[in-house]
């Protein structure tokens, strides 16, 4: 457990990378965070009770890192970059290798179960517009998937998998079928999608988009206006990226963060939002919470949303570590 008093700020980790975080991975068996960046490394700390962290590995793609993600068991981690590469780093082992290729830059990464196989499958999604299925143990992969545009979103809780692409497109796997679609989509949400994450109950998903609006999506929409979206990281006429998506593991809060520097808590059921937590001021890239969800970790640097002319080269590039208060997160129907 975090012990952080209410009065104290939230930590900074121990030497964090030197460029932007493209995101962010708690451990599901211990508190180890991962993270990919920009200056092509990724990184895994081990965070304490009085939440100071340890560096414990790193290791490098041959360009910026864009995804990382853990093993169901804790020992194992897997990044993708622009380096068209998939890679697999063995914490057992402490070294690292080539897992996985693409034809283009490797934008997402997700461990899954698969019927019928006792080895951990890897999915990787690519901007080649294919998705493609992975078991370790041999070097081709076993399943590949045609996208109907590039992979810029993916998230998995068994049985459920999401894709979303360019073009707003929305793709629906069940893992008990993995290479075949199971339901295509248009986004909710009028432009580009940024970052999508799993309901806890499997039954659909939240997904965020350039222009600052959420939306609940859910796969069997029985009920009239189930699915809703509404405006989360904007501010009168201007918006920002909604950059990140995720759920608390206890509570099933959601939890969102934009290119504002802000980050809120919603509870989508009552359709409220929850908290809002002080400005970062600087754009906020990639969140995550641990096993226990008493932990938020995020990243804060450039995102490049404003284009080339945006940047500012003196703006700070970090991971914060936030001990979670209950009222942060609980939802009324916890």
């Amino acid at each position: 457990m975090m012990n952080i008093s209410a009065e104290e700020k939230d930590i900074e980790i121990s030497q964090p990378p030197s460029d932007t975080v493209s995101e962010l991975s708690f451990s599901p068996q211990a508190d180890y965070l991962a993270a990919s960046s920009w200056d092509n490394s990724v990184r895994i700390w081990e965070v304490q009770s009085n939440g100071t962290s340890i560096g414990k590995a790193m290791y490098s793609h041959q360009g910026p890192a864009l995804c990382c993600s853990w093993s169901t068991d804790g020992t194992k981690l897997v990044s993708g970059g622009t380096d068209k590469a998939g890679r697999l780093f063995d914490l057992n082992a402490g070294k690292d290798t080539q897992v996985a290729a693409h034809d283009a830059p490797i934008r997402c990464v997700r461990f899954v179960e698969a019927p019928g196989s006792a080895s951990p499958i890897l999915v990787t999604g690519s901007w080649d517009k294919t998705i493609k299925y992975w078991d370790l143990r041999s070097q081709a992969p076993i399943g590949t998937v045609t996208l109907p545009e590039r992979c810029y979103a993916m998230d998995a809780i068994h049985p459920l998998l999401v894709v979303a692409t360019a073009d707003k497109k929305v793709l629906v796997f069940d893992l008990n079928n993995p290479t075949t679609i199971f339901k295509t989509m248009t986004s909710p949400l009028k432009h580009q999608t940024r970052s999508i994450s799993c309901f806890r109950t499997k039954d659909g998903f939240a997904l965020g988009s350039i222009e600052g609006r959420v939306g609940i999506q859910y796969l069997q929409d029985t009920e009239p206006k189930k699915s809703f979206s509404y405006k989360a990281h904007r501010e009168k006429e201007n918006f920002f990226p909604t950059n990140s998506v995720c759920f608390n593991p206890v509570f099933g809060s959601l939890l969102t963060a934009g290119s504002d520097g802000n980050m809120i808590t919603w509870d989508k059921d009552a359709k409220s939002r929850l908290k809002s937590f002080p400005s970062a001021n600087i754009p906020i890239t990639s969140t995550c919470f641990n096993k226990t969800g008493n932990i938020l970790a995020y990243s804060v640097g450039y995102d490049w949303s404003k284009g080339l002319q945006g940047s500012n080269q003196t703006e700070k590039r970090t991971i914060f570590l936030h001990s979670v208060k209950e009222a942060e997160v609980k939802t009324k129907s916890s």
